[in-house]
């Protein structure tokens, strides 16, 4: 496959989010996330036409449910959201008891279990987790000791498990098994300072050939290694330094979309916008919807 074929790169839309993130392809449409300004954005990128849910909390991320409303989780843990009335339903919140953590990436795994992880805003190491709720509502923790719990995938045979705890600069892989979603075997597939990246690691997809697409965040790019052996594939540069999570989709499943956020000490003109990256001669797959 060529990879070093020319790209078009463009921003979509009007918005500028704070800090976007979480996107996912679903109904003809990107559906993200501004964390930072507490809402749910749907995307139509054949016009640039915007639809804004505002919350009364800061939203990591967000993950089809197969009767066509959302599951999101955020500030106060997870919750199903209606689309056409607006309303929240809380499901859970495992982690009340410390206010300086929310929960941040996340999605849903073949199975139609959601995953979510937690991030401790004040940076204290090993504080925040991965967990997991099932179509019952159970919620089970799957990992502990994280910081920052970001980006994570599933290879198309449901056999691997990809997931980042930023802080870490690295992709971690585990055998998955999708009975009682377990994971085990831990091991580094990438160390992305090793690999020549001095910014963080953070949300993460995975295309039809089992390549994993890492936004960097305070890298200005998206990088793409092989999961097999983690070797670096593609690097591709944007306009924008905060760049934080992506997503394929289009009408063709070949569009990568890249949310990103603003930096405070640094004017760009399009930073907070969703970018599209075209060219790239790779698919992705539909998101898993949640089951329960």
């Amino acid at each position: 496959m060529n990879l070093n074929q020319d790209l078009t790169i463009t921003a979509l839309g009007s918005r500028k989010s704070l800090w976007g993130e979480g996107p996912i392809w679903w109904k003809d449409a990107l559906y993200y996330v501004d964390i930072e300004g507490k809402a749910i954005i749907r995307l139509d990128p054949q016009n640039g036409n915007e639809t804004v849910w505002q919350l009364d909390q800061r939203i990591g991320c967000i993950a089809p449910c197969a009767n066509g409303q959302l599951l999101y989780a955020g500030d106060r843990g997870i919750a199903r959201f209606n689309l056409d009335t607006a309303q929240s339903v809380a499901l859970c919140d495992p982690e009340s008891d410390r206010p300086d953590n929310r929960f941040n990436d996340g999605k849903c795994d073949p199975s139609g279990h959601f995953w979510a992880g937690t991030i401790n805003m004040k940076k204290v190491r090993g504080t925040a987790a991965l967990y997991c709720l099932d179509p019952e509502q159970n919620l089970e923790l799957k990992l502990s000791g994280l910081t920052n719990s970001n980006g994570l995938a599933w290879s198309s045979d449901g056999r691997r498990f990809f997931h980042i705890d930023t802080p870490t600069r690295s992709i971690s892989t585990y055998d998955f098994q999708a009975e009682g979603g377990l994971i085990t075997a831990s091991r580094t597939l990438v160390d992305t300072e090793a690999a020549g990246f001095d910014s963080s690691p953070d949300g993460m997809c995975i295309d039809s050939e089992d390549r994993l697409w890492v936004a960097f965040c305070h890298g200005a790019c998206v990088a793409c290694f092989d999961s097999q052996n983690g070797r670096l594939l593609r690097t591709v540069q944007l306009p924008v330094v905060e760049t934080t999570a992506c997503t394929f989709g289009g009408p063709h499943m070949n569009q990568l979309f890249v949310t990103t956020g603003i930096k405070s000490d640094q004017l760009e003109p399009d930073a907070g916008k969703v970018f599209v990256i075209e060219g790239l001669n790779a698919t992705g797959h539909p998101p898993h919807c949640f089951s329960g």
